[in-house]
């Protein structure tokens, strides 16, 4: 008698998930784009319906939809969610852009590992098991979220809209290994502000990049190597770069304003208040030391969530049963055992899990170094394992 997975792999077409691929790809959604990721979602409910799995659009925002859609189980099992999103980053610069070819067993594409491939996958798995006649006990729900690239409205809206499951499956690019964990984010602005005056009559102005230059160097010497100290298991250590800094009109002239920025990686258990007042105590000691120096630091508009929500860190235990259920599907793939690692980069994950209270992990086809390059690619067999794997963890989880 066959097996559930092979009669799971019977299903698996790589071909039309190579071909899922690039028709998602061929689809602009990146910024700029009117109703940027709607065609895609619209196309992504077309492939669900094709497998008759019933899928529907529900407006984000200015035209922009969600995508949605469920496959049943019999009743009493956990429901397991598989999530990604639909947006890009420009394909400027990409020699794939928006007409994906295989070469070298590779799929190129903007887009493919960030994270068309993924939805591709989900789609496909989703299919598979409909076509197989599996019967799982828990239902297994999709969602095709949009703006992830900027403010995470999708998500979010998604949240806000009940939408849950027992466990979720982000699928960013991590190789097919299982993910549990990631920083939170927030990007400063530092607006110093000094006088402006002709370079010839320098003392009675304020050179503000002198100001910003003070605060840099307190920075640096007296809070990085405490926030490099703090250290975790998966993530290793919280982070702080300076960044950018922008001052000065002309060598003529002492500039009157600096703007510095500075990226923030916290670690869970790290509060976000205390991580702005780290910043805001070295201000007020300047300040108190130097009645010219005038500063002030607001969160960057560009790394800005939704009001209400913040880019925080997460970290699912091991012992959850996504994690188990995802590990045992990665070993079935890999052949062998992986332990779990953190992310590198913040993803929707960390919304599912601390918003939505919804045990979250990262798991999917290709690798993060190669997102929002100018070559980026996902090999074809991480497709086709990808595939399987959302599939193998859906038997194992939606008990």
């Amino acid at each position: 008698m066959e097996n559930q997975v092979d009669l799971l792999l019977r299903h698996l077409d790589e071909h039309l998930l190579v071909e899922m691929t690039k028709e998602l790809v061929r689809i602009p959604s990146y910024e700029g784009i009117k109703e940027q990721e709607t065609k895609t979602a619209e196309h992504i409910r077309m492939l669900f319906e094709r497998e008759g799995i019933d899928a529907y659009l529900d407006e984000v925002a200015d035209g922009r939809c969600n995508v949605y859609a469920g496959l049943s189980g019999t009743g009493g099992g956990k429901t397991l969610m598989l999530s990604g999103h639909m947006d890009t980053v420009s394909p400027d610069n990409h020699p794939g852009g928006l007409a994906p070819h295989v070469e070298g067993g590779v799929l190129v594409g903007r887009g493919v590992a960030d994270m068309k491939g993924a939805l591709a996958c989900m789609i496909g798995a989703m299919g598979a098991l409909k076509r197989s006649g599996t019967r799982l006990a828990g239902d297994v729900l999709f969602v095709g979220a949009i703006d992830e690239e900027m403010k995470s409205l999708g998500t979010i809206d998604a949240l806000e809209k009940g939408h849950r499951a027992d466990g979720v499956i982000i699928g960013e690019p991590t190789e097919l290994q299982v993910h549990l964990a990631q920083r939170g984010l927030e990007w400063y602005e530092f607006t110093f502000t000094g006088k402006t005056v002709h370079g010839g009559r320098q003392r009675q102005g304020i050179n503000a990049i002198d100001k910003a230059r003070k605060f840099m160097n307190a920075v640096l010497e007296e809070l990085s190597p405490k926030v490099f100290e703090r250290k975790h298991p998966l993530l290793v250590e919280s982070t702080l770069n300076v960044a950018v800094i922008r001052g000065g009109t002309g060598l003529s002239t002492v500039p009157g304003l600096c703007k510095l920025y500075i990226d923030r990686r916290y670690l869970p258990g790290e509060a976000y208040e205390q991580v702005g007042l780290e910043f805001q105590s070295i201000i007020d000691k300047l300040a108190a030391e130097d009645p010219e120096f005038k500063c002030v630091m607001k969160p960057d508009e560009s790394a800005a969530c939704k009001p209400g929500y913040l880019h925080v860190p997460f970290e699912t235990p091991k012992g959850d049963p996504i994690v188990i259920s995802a590990r045992k599907a990665a070993k079935a793939v890999l052949g062998f055992d992986a332990e779990p690692e953190a992310h590198p980069a913040w993803t929707d994950a960390a919304l599912f899990s601390v918003y939505g209270k919804i045990p979250a992990i990262i798991m999917g086809p290709g690798a993060a170094a190669v997102c929002h390059s100018d070559y980026e690619y996902v090999p074809v067999e991480q497709l086709t394992g990808a595939c399987l794997e959302y599939m193998l963890t859906a038997l194992n989880f939606c008990v």
